[in-house]
């Protein structure tokens, strides 16, 4: 989520408040909740073009549409750029992808109920604008040029810090939808296990849920193109984050880490402000060329957390986020996976079990080599395929555990079943795209929007 935040709140009087700031996420199991977080690309269905901010087919118009539905907006200078409704919100990404930040629940029966409405009422507004929306991991058609931009501060600034960082962050804010899942921790051990088990399983996960084999109008050689995006966007906030898995990592390591990450802005008086290359450190010393003589809030520190883009990354709960954006069934699947390895103990242990004595290289070959090849990627003498089916079962167990019932009778391993199909079949996503779409060297992407379209 990414709507203007507030800036509040007594100045920080030092490091112990930023570690107290992760350490206040810590609450029983019997308080743990699950958020679901997905983003979706709107388009014309006349053009199939992507929408541009204003206009009668236009980002603004399901903003504006969705007020009428009970959707309270939020707005920056002007411009609706956000929605909230009881815990929920639907804000707008760079290219003019909206994402849903859905409410923290107690069961995946309620994720999925909850992203049933959602997409209703988004395509009850669609519909007659003549608009559709589609779940991809990478916009399949357009170039980025093509691209219409949104008209929110923080972007600008993001942009700008983007072209002198990598090759492809223009790419990942314009391009990309992802779809990911929050989760809660007991305490600081309970977290390091979770961060540790999440980021060196995060490669099955994009692997089970590749979903963009397409960019530019063609075949782009990738099974998770949005993936491969993120690894050539900015190496100073994103990564594998190999201390996660040496012996000190805690809430202050993490945030000796978050500290040395430089900075994109500050939020005074409903402006962003380019901080972009700052330290937090200098800002904790009064010392912020942005903002000279004057110290962080707590908001401050909240925003600048959000600037990190590690694929496991560590607020007051935990975001598992290596997954491409995609249909209705897996955008309840990916909850699932991780509820089911990471709040069952057995499950948990078990999935660290497999994983801890992976070394920094492998880490990294996975995480260069999955987005290519997939659950066909080799490694330490099989396909992944293979360690999906068993990191699958682990889930399974993990959500049997749980007992948690529809008004049917079903635990919810029944969120499991699409990934399932999809390491019986050795199909995943985005080779099923391949497989219905890719004719010769054309894309039939008529085809393509009207069948995977929400």
């Amino acid at each position: 989520m990414s709507a203007p935040p507030q800036t509040k709140g007594a100045p920080i009087t030092g490091k112990a408040d930023l570690v107290g700031y992760f350490e206040a996420g810590c609450k029983p199991a019997v308080d743990w909740r699950i958020g679901t977080e997905h983003e979706k690309f709107g388009f014309c269905w006349e053009s199939l073009k992507p929408l541009p901010y204003e206009g009668a087919r236009s980002v603004r118009a399901l903003l504006e549409g969705l007020v009428e539905l009970g959707w309270q907006p939020v707005f920056e200078n002007g411009n609706p750029i956000a929605l909230q409704k009881g815990a929920c919100n639907i804000t707008l990404e760079p290219g003019g992808q909206l994402e849903l930040s859905g409410a923290p629940l107690e069961t995946i029966h309620q994720t999925c109920g909850e992203v049933h409405s959602h997409l209703d009422e988004v395509k009850q507004i669609a519909e007659p604008l003549g608009v559709g929306l589609i779940g991809l991991g990478f916009l399949p058609k357009w170039a980025r040029d093509e691209i219409p931009i949104m008209p929110k501060g923080r972007y600008d600034i993001m942009r700008a810090r983007m072209q002198k960082q990598g090759c492809l962050g223009l790419d990942m804010m314009l391009r990309t939808c992802t779809v990911q899942v929050n989760l809660d921790f007991a305490s600081e051990a309970d977290m390091v296990r979770k961060f540790r088990v999440g980021l060196a399983l995060q490669p099955i996960a994009t692997a089970l849920f590749a979903n963009s084999p397409f960019s530019d109008g063609a075949p782009n050689g990738f099974l998770s193109y949005r993936s491969h995006v993120w690894t050539d966007t900015d190496p100073d906030r994103t990564g594998i984050l190999p201390f996660v898995f040496e012996d000190g990592m805690g809430f202050e390591r993490y945030t000796d880490y978050v500290l040395d990450v430089p900075m994109y802005f500050v939020y005074r008086d409903g402006k962003y402000l380019d901080a972009s290359g700052q330290s937090f450190r200098d800002f904790l010393e009064g010392k912020l060329p942005a903002l000279p003589g004057e110290r962080p809030t707590m908001s401050d520190w909240a925003d600048h957390v959000t600037t990190v883009f590690t694929e496991v990354r560590l607020k007051r709960y935990i975001e598992m986020r290596g997954a491409d954006g995609g249909p209705w069934r897996s955008l309840c699947g990916l909850p699932a996976l991780w509820v089911g390895l990471l709040y069952d103990q057995s499950s948990l242990d078990a999935a660290w079990d497999l994983a801890k004595d992976w070394t920094p290289e492998e880490h990294a070959y996975l995480r260069s080599a999955v987005p290519r090849q997939g659950l066909k990627t080799p490694f330490r003498g099989r396909a992944l395929n293979e360690l999906a089916r068993e990191i699958l079962d682990l889930a399974a167990a993990g959500l049997a555990a749980r007992e948690r019932q529809d008004w049917q009778g079903r635990d919810e391993r029944i969120f499991l079943k699409v990934l399932y199909e999809t390491v019986e079949t050795g199909v995943c996503p985005a080779q099923g795209l391949i497989d219905a779409y890719l004719h010769g060297n054309r894309i039939d992407f008529e085809a393509l929007h009207r069948e995977c379209a929400y």
